[in-house]
């Protein structure tokens, strides 16, 4: 059934497939952690029971969503040893510590605290509560130093020896783990989290927008969403520039696959930025390319006159596939955009009053709710598909770091992770769907959202309840 498959894209195809759905939970968790250590603080500050409110609400779905990270996480991770034992085995003294510590400091950190978060409203003292609500986030950050540690590693390896059994052994753990591209990465994925989880947020708060224009909980949500929106979106653009400058220094075939750039420009002609094409491996050209003159020499070198290395400057089995980064990226790209228009939008809205009388607005947030989870796995696939045809980028080949797995095992075992997935994971988004469909409530009277008593002096109930409890 299998046998016209290649077992290496087959491998590929299934640690993809798992990651891809692991993925959107850690970017979803890391920003909704620090949201409700932000709400509960505002909520300590102010005694405001609106924040309290909305911080209930979201977080039971934090609940559910860092749960399905944790199981999708564990399943991923078996397949290091199953169809990749031999990347396993060379690049285990370095990747298998940097795991481990992952696992050692936060894991245990969000494991230690996350039940006095999700269970101690009531039970415990308000301020040993949001210690622990901020012990999570700082957690889920964590999570992200180690496991984008790795990562970047892998994409530019640093601070190793080879050993005489041809493993990757550490001989400077500081420069192993703060590789070059790792700030670089680590402030992307941490500013795309944050993007990721505002999108959601504002989505959910324009949808009972347009049910309810007066919802305070709605314009809540609706309002800080969008000042992340507009603050961040910007930062993460500069900084993918700034990636960018990094990964030409270190990636520089990526690069050139990334813009479908197969030809050498004239000394001094600088280079086009090609908008739209269809990049062609085999032709080695891109069809019906849509360019911008001098435009990729100033985006990608500062520079009016840069050139970059072309995709034929490298042999043809050391080349990325062009067309799959070159629309990957463009995805990314392009839904970043759309967010900083979003961002200006409400700015000019907030200018003139109307942000919460505005139903365009609001229908754009909620078309634009998904918005991130594309970007995030779009610009996945862009910075490890562009790595290819390496695990460990200029040392380890994909082919050589494979198992040697019949084909059958690979196929089959993918064949039942698409299933199960699907089922699993598929029930858990529905589950989170309802929840955020709930009409935010917990809220009475003619001054819902302003202070009705000193925050902490009637204990909260529990998470486990449908509503706020707030004296009036």
């Amino acid at each position: 059934m299998f046998d016209a498959f290649d077992p290496v894209l087959l491998a590929r195809v299934q640690f993809g497939f798992t990651i891809a759905f692991h993925i959107i939970f850690p970017a979803f968790t890391i920003g909704l952690a620090s949201y409700l250590a932000v709400l509960e603080g505002l909520w300590l500050a102010t005694g405001r029971d609106v924040y309290m409110a909305t911080f209930r609400y979201w977080v039971a779905v934090f609940a559910i969503v860092f749960g399905m990270g944790v199981v999708s996480g564990v399943v991923m991770s078996y397949q290091f040893g199953t169809n990749w034992s031999v990347f396993s085995d060379k690049a285990g003294p370095i990747v298998g510590p940097l795991m481990g510590y992952e696992v050692l400091t936060a894991f245990f950190l969000e494991a230690g605290f996350l039940g006095v978060m999700l269970f101690g409203l009531g039970r415990v003292g308000k301020r040993l509560h949001f210690f622990a609500t901020v012990m999570v986030a700082i957690g889920t950050l964590i999570s992200a130093f180690w496991i984008l540690s790795v990562n970047s590693w892998m994409q530019t390896p640093a601070g190793y020896a080879i050993n005489e059994a041809g493993q990757f052994v550490p001989a400077d753990w500081f420069a192993a783990i703060f590789n070059p591209s790792f700030p670089y990465r680590l402030v992307h994925m941490v500013l795309a989290a944050y993007l990721t989880t505002s999108f959601v947020v504002g989505a959910v708060g324009a949808l009972h927008l347009l049910r309810d224009r007066a919802n305070p909980m709605a314009r809540l949500m609706f309002s800080m969403a969008l000042w992340m929106a507009t603050i961040v979106a910007p930062l993460q653009l500069l900084a993918g520039d700034q990636h960018g400058l990094n990964t030409l220094e270190y990636q520089p075939a990526k690069v050139a696959a990334i813009e479908g750039h197969f030809e050498d420009e004239e000394p001094g002609g600088g280079m086009p930025l090609t908008l739209f094409g269809i990049p062609d491996m085999e032709a080695e050209t891109t069809h019906y390319a849509i360019d911008v003159p001098r435009l990729g020499s100033l985006i990608l070198t500062h520079s009016w006159d840069g050139t970059i290395p072309s995709l034929k400057s490298f042999p043809p089995e050391d080349r990325p596939n062009s067309l799959v980064v070159f629309w990957s990226f463009r995805i990314m790209v392009g839904l970043g955009l759309l967010m900083i228009a979003i961002g200006l939008w409400s700015l000019w809205r907030r200018f003139f009053g109307s942000i919460y009388e505005s139903h365009w607005l609001q229908r754009a947030m909620l078309a634009m709710g998904p918005a991130g989870f594309i970007a995030v796995i779009a610009g996945w696939i862009t910075t490890e598909v562009g790595r290819q045809p390496y695990t460990i980028y200029g040392l380890l080949r994909t082919s050589d770091s494979v198992s040697p797995v019949a084909i059958e095992a690979v196929g089959t075992s993918l064949t039942a992770f698409i299933i199960v997935y699907f089922l699993l994971f598929g029930a858990g988004t529905f589950y989170i769907l309802r929840l955020m469909n709930r009409t935010p409530t917990g809220l009475e009277g003619p001054e819902r959202g302003k202070p009705t008593r000193s925050a902490g002096t009637t204990p909260a109930p529990s998470v486990d309840d449908d509503t706020v409890a707030t004296e009036h």
